[in-house]
């Protein structure tokens, strides 16, 4: 059982209030990202690296075994309205054992965590079987799984299991529906709004296809494990030439999310069966995601990621079970998140066998009441540690 020293979770503390107090928005990891590598280093990692997307990269042992790599993302989504915000979103104040700020559970907790636990492995002179990678990712929050895919498929680091850190309350999750972006654009003809039976007004095509939409919804196909499918309008967008057109074109944005079984083509083909029953002028088509990372490499990537759950008596899974009961004394519950991962590439495409596992408590992500249990950082990093072990071994 591995044990942290006073000291230690002081270390570990100060490391997790650094990281949370340092604003780190997609595409603004910098900072956060020299902070994660210059702890690793500090507590013995063996080798650190930051990847050319600019994910963190560090590793223990190098034994001949296979490899286990612990997934945590470095960036944050942003504040939203200050004045929803009791506390100061980057002061990662402590109160009665709690730390308060944005990205304190997703995902910062886990992070420091990871490398903590990393640390007891190092300290306690038992090399590994195999290599330990902790890895802080880069743009998770638009595009979960784009990093992983460029540190697989172009860094040449292929892990042989993975473990997520998104928040789980110290449970295990095994799965995740998955989600995809569609944008829809309708086409109308412009006149004046004086005279709008003249035209032909995009609006009102949206409004029908909105409605078909929420008459789809309880028709999607549902699973044992992850649930329902689910569809939503997020966000619509008119173009006319001024305030009194009739509006030529209309952009709408939907959030789809696909339970098992559910693809691309099917999720696609049912907006357009409602672009035909109803009789509107529009196109359908999955979101691409553009950006450039900081450390200026170009991101683009189709807004699909899939649907990914794991067996329950999967090795991977029945070691975690193991981990909790032998580091913290309890036994975790299975589950699933209700988000996305970075699980959509890792098994969902990569087919490498993924579970999650965090501290914090999902509901907290993205509000203004985002806070950890430090109690609950320090067991992770002890789970953490004890994972290793059982993934990898000893020699």
């Amino acid at each position: 059982m591995f044990r942290f020293s006073a000291q230690d979770e002081r270390d570990l503390i100060n490391f997790l209030r650094d990281l949370a107090r340092i604003p780190s928005l997609s595409t603004q990891e910098e900072e956060v990202a020299i902070r994660l590598a210059e702890e690793m280093r500090r507590v013995g990692f063996q080798d650190v690296y930051t990847d050319h997307m600019g994910s963190v990269v560090g590793r223990i042992g190098s034994g001949p075994g296979p490899i286990l790599l612990y997934d945590g993302h470095m960036d944050v989504v942003d504040v939203g309205d200050p004045e929803a915000w009791q506390r100061d979103p980057f002061g990662a104040e402590i109160e009665d054992g709690v730390m308060f700020g944005r990205g304190t559970v997703d995902m910062k907790g886990a992070i420091a965590a990871m490398v903590y636990g990393a640390k007891a492995l190092i300290e306690a002179d038992s090399p590994l079987a195999g290599s330990l990678y902790v890895v802080g990712v880069v743009q998770e929050e638009p595009s979960e799984g784009l990093a992983m895919r460029v540190l697989v498929e172009e860094g040449g680091l292929r892990p042989d299991f993975v473990v997520l850190g998104e928040p789980t309350n110290l449970e295990v999750s095994r799965g995740q529906r998955g989600r995809m972006e569609m944008q829809v654009i309708l086409r109308g003809r412009s006149c004046h709004a004086s005279t709008p039976e003249q035209g032909e007004n995009a609006l009102h095509a949206a409004a029908r296809v909105i409605f078909g939409v929420e008459l789809l919804a309880p028709s999607l196909l549902s699973d044992p494990v992850l649930g329902q499918g689910s569809i939503a309008v997020t966000n619509l967008e008119t173009v006319a030439c001024s305030r009194n057109a009739i509006p030529d074109r209309c952009h709408l944005i939907m959030d789809r999310r696909l339970t098992l079984g559910e693809t691309e083509a099917r999720a696609l083909n049912e907006i357009q069966q409602i672009i035909n029953r109803e009789g509107v002028k529009a196109e359908v088509a999955v979101s691409e995601y553009e950006m450039t990372s900081y450390t200026g490499y170009r991101c683009r990537y189709r807004e699909f990621y899939p649907a990914w759950v794991m067996e329950e008596d999967h090795p991977l899974v029945r070691a975690a079970l193991r981990a909790s009961e032998r580091a913290i004394g309890r036994r975790p519950r299975l589950t699933t998140w209700a988000f996305s991962t970075d699980g959509v590439y890792t098994l969902g495409q990569a087919g490498i066998p993924t579970i999650g596992f965090g501290p914090g408590v999902e509901r907290y992500a993205h509000t203004a009441e985002e806070q950890i249990r430090l109690a609950d950082v320090f067991k992770a990093a002890k789970v953490y540690a004890q994972l290793a072990v059982e993934v990898l071994g000893t020699r």
